[in-house]
């Protein structure tokens, strides 16, 4: 059934709920949003009182958390978020101060991730803003969402593939390419050929990485597709781990590469084009629509972008077969 959206009038409208009906979707808890109105909470109570009799809709219905805002809420804030940053920006300018702020930012991660996105911005952070907390959670695509809707972190960063749907109040930007490699340690026996055939590559002994546990990875659903299979004998849960199992041992893996953004984790090692190419997969920045109207979350946002988005790399030669 289509739902027919109820008008409003705009000169009976109080414009005043608009400010809490902002709160309540940051914030997700009526408590909360009085302390961040400087109200008391019958008084914000109240007011969602009238928004739900202004747009004839609940707008917000409770979980086990707080407030969770209904579909025509969320309607509402894709075009509301905009338009109050505007104003908000017109009547109070710039309101976020990196240079005394003490904000905190979360951010939802792979431990391969957070090799590259740390360390960047905690140089950055310590110049420009000094005050402010980086914390990283361990996380993958998989729960990317759920961390930005109850507001476990502020931010994601990570790949999406076509197995994950994403949520419809995710915002995202393009940062960087990743590509895939083979990696084995420098004086492995398959080392001193520029290009492994096909045949040694999937008799070697590989080791790969299961961020869920879950069986099949990435790489193998390329041979697969070609009715290949290689002599997987490991697996483990953390890229770090991946790296420094291969740097100890006549493993190998096929492991992501993301040009000019690697650190020394590769020392030691040996990397190639896999003889059969894997999809190279954009990383992404997420975040939830909520935050379109925060000074804090658009500067942060402004900062990744700076300090992380590439143009994509250029590939490296795969084997010939």
């Amino acid at each position: 059934m289509v739902r027919v959206l109820q008008s409003v009038n705009y000169r009976n409208a109080d414009l005043n709920l608009l400010k809490v009906f902002e709160a309540l979707i940051i914030e997700g808890n009526v408590t909360r949003a009085a302390d961040k109105l400087s109200l008391t909470q019958p008084t914000v109570s109240n007011a969602l009182r009238r928004l739900r009799e202004t747009y004839d809709d609940p707008l917000f219905v409770r979980s086990g958390t707080g407030v969770r805002p209904t579909r025509r809420a969320l309607e509402l804030w894709s075009s509301l978020s905009r338009s109050l940053r505007i104003i908000r920006g017109t009547l109070e300018g710039e309101t976020f101060d990196a240079l005394h702020s003490d904000a905190r930012v979360t951010i939802s991660m792979t431990d391969y991730v957070a090799c590259i996105v740390g360390p960047r911005l905690l140089e950055r952070l310590g110049k420009i803003a000094p005050g402010m907390r980086l914390h990283a959670l361990a996380g993958t695509v998989v729960d990317f969402g759920q961390s930005l809707d109850n507001n476990r972190a502020d931010f994601a960063i990570g790949t999406y593939n076509d197995d994950v749907q994403r949520p419809g109040f995710m915002r995202s930007r393009r940062l960087w390419m990743v590509e895939f490699s083979c990696f084995m340690r420098s004086d492995h026996p398959l080392a001193k050929l520029d290009r492994v055939p096909l045949k040694k590559f999937l008799n070697a002994r590989h080791l790969d990485v299961s961020l869920t546990g879950a069986a099949g990875a990435i790489y193998d659903r390329v041979l697969q597709s070609r009715g290949l299979q290689r002599n997987l004998v490991a697996t483990v849960s953390h890229y770090s781990a991946a790296y420094e199992a291969v740097r100890r041992s006549d493993l190998i893996a096929v492991l992501p590469w993301s040009e000019g953004l690697e650190t020394v984790r590769t020392a030691g090692l040996k990397r190639v084009a896999p003889p059969l190419a894997a999809p190279a997969r954009t990383v992404e920045l997420f975040w939830h629509e909520r935050h379109e109207t925060s000074a804090l979350h658009q500067w942060f946002i402004a900062l990744l972008v700076e300090r992380l988005a590439r143009d994509p790399p250029s590939r490296i030669a795969p084997a010939r077969l």
